[in-house]
């Protein structure tokens, strides 16, 4: 069993969140947006907080953004995650205020602001997942 046969992998049919894992199998990253008033729904909902409408719909970005932080783990807190492994924070350069976390093996050598792209990862089970690298 590899160490990526380990990671959780997250529930891709929620009603909320199942639109951003469609894409993510496709290759693209998608944020959802009220059809109404084009308020972006981040954390992702099926309706509207802002207008309180349930037309919402996928967007897809472009899977580019800006490394808004991150922290290095030097410990194993879970199996699947061999340290020393880096979590970062990226704002999403097509939603300003949108973050998205992910996973880098080691210990890169980061800046804040510093431009971040998506690759996609395939986790068990044939879930993908969003993950980043410096670009």
């Amino acid at each position: 069993m590899s160490e990526l046969d380990l990671r959780p992998v997250p529930c891709t049919d929620d009603p909320d969140t199942g639109g951003f894992w469609e894409a993510a199998a496709r290759g693209e990253l998608a944020i959802r947006v009220c059809s109404d008033c084009g308020q972006v729904l981040h954390l992702p909902k099926a309706y509207c907080h802002g207008c309180g409408s349930w037309n919402t719909a996928w967007q897809v970005v472009a899977p580019t953004g800006t490394l808004y932080s991150w922290t290095t783990t030097e410990r194993e807190l879970r199996p699947g995650f061999v340290p020393p492994y880096t979590i970062v924070c990226v704002e999403l350069d097509d939603a300003p205020g949108v973050r998205l976390v992910g996973y880098l093996d080691g210990r890169p050598q980061l800046e804040s602001g510093m431009p971040m792209s998506a690759t996609f990862e395939v986790a068990q089970g044939g879930v993908v997942i969003p993950q980043w690298q410096p670009a």
